[in-house]
């Protein structure tokens, strides 16, 4: 009796379980009436619909890439592109042996970034690596120069143990990461009102015969400025003259590597210039490639240490490799290739130019308003930041973080922050301009800020954001006039 009332019992949820299989509706399944994992993995599947649901539906109400301004990665690709990539989803980059062609492809993009950038190298393959992101990209870039310097430092008979790197405090973490994990002092040169970008002669101050390098930004994260390269290596290049030092520059270029070769191509800030041995670009920023993916280019192989070269047995042949990791999604190679031929010179120099074009309108829109103060007069990027008006910003009943917050109920992700250290009291907030963007989404954005801003100015009391705010300002013994 036992055994048939089991047996029943196996067989009436087996032919349950069938029928959620086969007919039940994703929201009647069985499934549907349990709550997500946490911490255990069901004991059981359930079909693809259901898990599709469960977490599509945990994702729905996030902001949409395409109102995600804070973001600096590619959220749009062609239906051709996305199509590709997802057909190479399960195709790892490290097994060259497998697919070769996706190696070549590789190479091809490393050649084409170089030329873009005004290499002088002459092999058939210029020397550059892959990286999963622009992180990956900037540590190879330094990596390189620690070791350059600590051969030369050897060679010499001289000390290694005190290594430093020079950039603006403005600075994007992965440099933090870098100096932290190789134990590399950070020296950087704090920006003023009189200096929005990296002071060069501020810069030099901080160098000795310990630098490894000085890291100048295209497309600065915090403000979307660039540093003056070519001011820099000027100065360099006297200096170096004047101490007999051979301080090297690498520029991070995670945004302005593919912003300035197509809209200000005559900008020297590249290859042309003496100093700079290496650059790193986000190829999944304004590379247009969903992410993750970066490059590092270096001006000619000399310049790359043998000692970041692996070759290792793998699948049946050698491989040699460049980069802090081994396995890596082929799909985003691919998406750049695509994206090499898909748009030329010339549709990416377009694409970039839209971008260019909503991004100055917003500036000079929020500009316009009575209660902002944009941080620069002119943008160099599709991004920019702005604050309060330091008059307006004294009476005020709302800080820029009220904001944020209001716009994030439209489905707008506009991030407000405090700018670096020597000017942290400054709070302001960034527009990120990506391709998706289009003139009409920026009127409905102008539109929710204006409306918010009306908003606020009919408060009768200080929201509790200004109430913090007020008592952080007291505490520095200023005065508000409300």
């Amino acid at each position: 009796m036992f055994f048939v009332a089991r047996h029943q019992t196996i067989k009436h949820t087996s032919m349950k379980q069938k029928h959620d299989n086969l007919t039940t509706d994703v929201y009647a399944s069985e499934a549907m009436r349990e709550s997500a994992p946490v911490d255990r993995i069901p004991e059981k599947g359930t079909t693809p619909q259901v898990a599709y649901r469960m977490v599509k539906d945990e994702t729905y109400a996030e902001t949409r890439p395409e109102l995600n301004l804070a973001t600096f990665v590619t959220t749009y690709m062609d239906e051709e592109a996305t199509r590709l990539m997802n057909e190479a989803i399960a195709v790892n980059y490290i097994d060259e042996t497998e697919y070769p062609r996706v190696a070549v492809m590789c190479g091809r993009c490393i050649n084409i970034l170089a030329n873009l950038w005004n290499t002088p190298e002459k092999r058939d393959w210029k020397t550059g690596a892959l990286g999963i992101g622009s992180s990956e990209a900037c540590m190879l870039g330094g990596v390189a120069a620690w070791l350059r310097w600590r051969n030369r430092r050897k060679a010499q008979g001289k000390p290694c143990d005190k290594p430093n790197l020079v950039m603006s405090s403005a600075y994007q973490v992965v440099w933090e990461k870098f100096c932290q994990l190789w134990q590399i002092e950070l020296r950087t040169v704090p920006l003023t009102s009189d200096h929005l970008t990296l002071d060069a002669e501020a810069a030099l101050a901080l160098c000795d015969e310990n630098t490894i390098c000085v890291v100048p930004i295209c497309g600065v994260t915090w403000t979307g400025l660039d540093d003056d390269v070519e001011a820099l290596d000027r100065a360099l290049d006297t200096y170096n003259k004047k101490t007999g030092y051979e301080i090297p520059i690498h520029v991070d270029a995670a945004s302005g590597g593919f912003i300035l070769p197509f809209l200000n191509p005559d900008k020297r800030w590249d290859f042309r210039l003496k100093w700079v041995l290496s650059i790193s670009t986000s190829g999944h920023k304004y590379g247009l490639v969903y992410p993750g993916l970066g490059w590092v280019v270096w001006k000619d192989k000399k310049y790359l240490p043998e000692e970041m070269s692996f070759s290792v047995d793998y699948l049946g042949a050698s491989i040699t490799q460049v980069g802090l990791n081994f396995s890596r999604p082929a799909a985003q190679v691919l998406g750049q290739y695509y994206n090499y031929i898909r748009l030329g010179r010339e549709g990416y120099k377009a694409v970039q130019e839209a971008s260019m074009a909503v991004a100055r309108y917003c500036h000079g829109e929020i500009g316009k308003m009575a209660c902002f103060k944009n941080y620069s007069p002119e943008i160099s990027n599709p991004l920019f930041i702005w604050s309060l008006c330091p008059e307006y910003e004294r009476k005020a009943k709302w800080t820029l973080y009220d904001l944020q917050d209001k716009l994030k109920q439209s489905g707008w992700m506009v991030p407000a922050y405090a700018m670096p250290k020597n000017i942290e009291q400054m709070v302001v907030m960034r527009v990120v301009v990506r391709q998706g963007f289009s003139r009409h989404m920026a009127d409905q954005l102008l539109t929710d800020i204006r409306n918010a801003v009306e908003e606020f100015e009919a408060l009768q009391y200080p929201t509790t954001s200004r109430l913090k705010y007020e008592q952080q300002v007291k505490q520095c013994g200023k005065v508000f006039a409300h």
